[in-house]
């Protein structure tokens, strides 16, 4: 009962299609160069990704004009892959980092790239609606110290809790 409510609730008042203060979505941004494999190297805590390591997401085109978005994850306690298939659309314009993403019917959540690598398209820092929902994806299991310093420091000027944040393990489970 209680994810019907909060979906009502989103799109009666728009609010999961919102952007946490002072968050910007990059500009010229590439859906092209965008595409593939990104690792996700650290994140907030929630309940859609709670218990899992080894977090990717592969983004493709789809017929319809927006994104394929396949999320996998291991699962820490049972050592099981799962994945989970959604779609993607851009808010605005297609050289904005701003999407709205659904793994669940109609629902669509913020998606909000809001510092890329432009030239090599090789680190993202992703928000959701608020600052509950943060990201550092990456087209590599680690980040250069540099990188992670940046997210942190931009992350947490943001309003963002990094004290909280989650370093995802990529290593193989034998």
């Amino acid at each position: 009962m209680r994810l019907p409510v909060i979906a009502f609730v989103c799109l009666s008042l728009g609010a999961c299609l919102g952007a946490p203060d002072g968050v910007t979505p990059v500009k010229n941004f590439d859906v092209n160069r965008y595409l593939g494999v990104w690792y996700e190297v650290a994140r907030l805590d929630h309940s859609f990704e709670r218990g899992l390591e080894a977090v990717s997401a592969e983004y493709s085109l789809r017929e319809d004009g927006g994104l394929k978005v396949l999320n996998s994850g291991r699962s820490v306690a049972t050592g099981v892959t799962d994945q989970a298939e959604g779609r993607a659309y851009f808010v605005e314009a297609e050289d904005t980092g701003y999407l709205k993403v659904s793994f669940f019917g109609p629902f669509f959540g913020s998606y909000i790239v809001f510092d890329l690598d432009q030239i090599n398209y090789q680190y993202a820092f992703v928000a959701g609606n608020s600052t509950d929902y943060l990201w550092l994806l990456s087209r590599t299991p680690q980040v250069s110290d540099k990188v992670m310093e940046s997210f942190i420091s931009r992350s947490a000027a943001l309003g963002f809790d990094t004290e909280a944040l989650i370093f995802v393990d990529h290593s193989p489970k034998s």
